[in-house]
This record gives C-alpha cells, structure tokens and sequence, in this order.
C-alpha cells in the first residue's frame, strides 16, 4: 500500500458497513467495496446503457460501461497524484452512475416527470437504492453492504445536499433531497452513523466528480467528431482552449489523417484538465491547511477543482456539446422515441404488474401503497438496457418501433 497523504481516507480506519463483516485476509474494505461494485448485476448493465444517442449503428462510441470505466482509470491517476486512496476513489468511480435508465439522462427525465406524485426520480439516489437494496447477491443482507466512505462519497460527490442551517442546497432547493436518500441517511444513523449531508465528501469522492466531468468532455468531443454532429472549425471557434490544443497538434505533426487528429486531441485534454486539477487541488490543499479526512469534510469548500481558466475552458466545452450535440436533430429524433418508450411502459406496468416478470409482480403485489407501488414500477424500468426496454416496447406496444 503506498504511502497516503494525511488527508486521505484511510481503508483501516473505515467507519465500517451496516452489517459487520469479517476482514479480508488479502484486500482492505476499499477494494472489497470496489471488487462488489464490478461483479454486481447493475454493473454489468452499463454495457448496454446508452451514453449520447448517437444516431449510428457503430460498436465505438461509448456506453456507459466504457464512459465510467474511462472515469476510472482518470480518478485513479488523480488519486496518485494527490496520494489519496485510490481503490476508493475508483470503486466511486465504477458506482456513479449505476443509477441510470434506459436512454441516458432523457430516460431519467421522462420517469422523474413520471414519478413526479411519488417522490420523483433521481439517478443518484437511484444508485444509493441499487447498492443498499435492490442488488440481492449475497445470503445475509441486500445491497452489496459497502463501506459508509463509499456510499457517503456516492451521495455527496457532487457536494453537500443541505446547508449550514439545514436547507437543501440549490441543486435540491426546488425539488427537495430525494427521499431515498432520506430514508437511508436516517436509516444508517443508528449503525454506522448519518451521512452528514450538510458536509463535503471525502477527497477520493470528489476526484471521482471532476474525473467524470473530464472524460465527458474528451469522449463526447470524439464521438461527436465521428459521428459527424461538427467539425474542428465548429469546436476551435467554440472553444479557444480546444483551438490552442488543434494548433500544437498541426505544429507538432503537420497533416495528420482525421482520427488521429482526433485521438491526439482527445488525449491531449484528458492530460491538461488532469495536470490543472492536480495543480490547483495542491494549492487549496496548502491554502486550507487540511490535515485528515475530517478537516477536508468541514473545509467548507470544493477542494478538488480545476484552475479559473480550466473551469472556463470546461464551461465552453459544454456549452458546445449542449449545443452541437446533445441537441443535435438527429440526437433529439432519437430522444423523442425514447421519451415515448418509456412514457409508454410505465403506467402499462402500473396496470398490468403481470407484465413484468414474476418477482417483480410480487414486489408490486406486495407494496403498501400507490407510492411504494409506482417505485417498485420504476425500479424496474430504471434497471432496464435501452435494447431490454425497446424490446418490452416491441412485445408489449408496438412492434414496429425502432430508434434509428
């Protein structure tokens, strides 16, 4: 085990899980935590989740499987870096988005417009249920019984959900936290302890974060490039960080055929936002003193960021990619039959719960009320692959439908 920083989350001094476990002879909880999350149904499920709709019938561009296995190996480089534990930033990697539906984030849309009377959707709350509850691998207990690091890090990567005072923060203001978390943050707090939600996450919990944000802005820059949604002119004129990088690759190698352009440039942003993170992590580190995980969490602030200029050159690329492709026509074509799917499915299943395989009949069977019924309903379509729920569209609804 290499030497880990001060402020680093320590595997041996784990808070610990729900139910208490014997130790590994040969792993620290860390890397149980991780092995779990690999070998768990939900995982294997991202291989067949959509990303970006790319109107395509190619096997290259990324899934959700391969867009979360690319956050991986970047939070595991930003982990080394900043001597932190990187089996429990990569396992946060490996979970962040087990929660999502079907058709990527227009598939969350639809089912939280869905569930709007129950206690809405959210993929990240989505996620805590999978890994708390509805995983049913092991004899004693459901969920994988991870470590309270890891699912605090998985609620709050994204930063803390109240503040101070108790207030929801602003992502959650209009909406309120989402119940499953609730229930599980009061749940856990006779056990292992609360959530904290009024806190940062750990540092390890917050690589994970901006690694998400670094590999999509490299990956969709190149499925969009191959996919033919822009150009490099459309994205240097967008983005003059992109621009800088397209003109060392000219100066560096003169004509190069397009996909290498397009690798060179992919990698070559991978490599800024990752040395920019690095760098300005280092100086909030040094400037606020954090010397435990403890002092990271009530630091008060984002500790794991890019510099002033990186986080412009990542709001442009977004900006772009909002633009140029996910609200590309043939994107929205695509969206548009999705939301249909699964505005379809979902009272279908309300109404008929025999449609759905027998052990989810008998969860719905067997929920106390309209609530808890609509909730085992969007478990399961929210467990769906896109091809399994254009499949349930096909037997159940109309035959003919087709993404393409």
């Amino acid at each position: 085990m290499p030497d880990l920083a001060r402020f680093a989350s320590k595997a041996a001094l784990s808070r610990g899980r729900i139910v208490s476990e014997q130790p590994s002879p040969t792993r620290t909880e860390f890397q149980r935590d991780r092995d779990r999350i690999v070998h768990s149904t939900a995982f294997r499920r991202l291989a067949h989740k959509t990303q970006v709709f790319v109107p395509l019938g190619s096997d290259h561009f990324r899934t959700r499987l391969t867009h979360t296995i690319e956050v991986a190996q970047i939070a595991r480089s930003l982990s080394r870096g900043l001597r932190v534990d990187d089996d429990l930033a990569e396992a946060l990697a490996l979970a962040h988005d087990l929660g999502h539906t079907p058709f990527g984030h227009v598939g969350e849309d639809a089912l939280d417009a869905l569930m709007r009377g129950h206690g809405g959707f959210d993929h990240n709350a989505q996620a805590l249920r999978l890994l708390t509850r509805l995983e049913r691998r092991y004899a004693r207990f459901d969920g994988l019984n991870l470590t309270w690091e890891t699912l605090e890090g998985l609620v709050k990567h994204n930063g803390p959900l109240r503040t101070p005072d108790g207030a929801p923060t602003a992502r959650y203001r209009a909406r309120g936290i989402p119940k499953p978390i609730l229930d599980f943050d009061a749940e856990c707090r006779s056990s292992i302890g609360a959530l904290d939600l009024a806190s940062h996450a750990s540092l390890e919990a917050q690589i994970a974060a901006i690694a998400d944000d670094i590999a999509y802005n490299s990956h969709d820059m190149d499925d969009g490039l191959r996919a033919g949604l822009f150009e490099f002119d459309d994205l240097r004129q967008a983005a003059p960080f992109v621009d800088e990088l397209l003109s060392e690759i000219e100066a560096t190698y003169g004509a190069l055929e397009r996909t290498r352009v397009i690798h060179e440039l992919g990698r070559r942003v991978i490599t800024r936002f990752v040395e920019d993170a690095l760098d300005e992590t280092g100086r909030r580190i040094a400037e606020t003193g954090v010397a435990s995980v403890a002092d990271v969490r009530r630091c008060g602030r984002t500790l794991v960021s890019f510099s002033p200029a990186l986080a412009e050159a990542d709001r442009s690329i977004k900006t772009f990619l909002f633009r140029a492709m996910y609200r590309h026509p043939d994107v929205m074509r695509v969206r548009a039959k999705a939301t249909e799917i699964v505005e379809r499915l979902f009272p279908l299943f309300l109404e008929t719960p025999s449609a759905m395989p027998l052990e989810w009949t008998a969860l719905y069977r067997g929920a106390r009320d309209d609530a808890s019924r609509a909730r085992v309903v969007a478990d399961y379509i929210a467990g769906m692959t896109d091809r399994y729920a254009l499949g349930e569209y096909r037997r159940l609804v109309d035959a003919s439908m087709d993404l393409i």
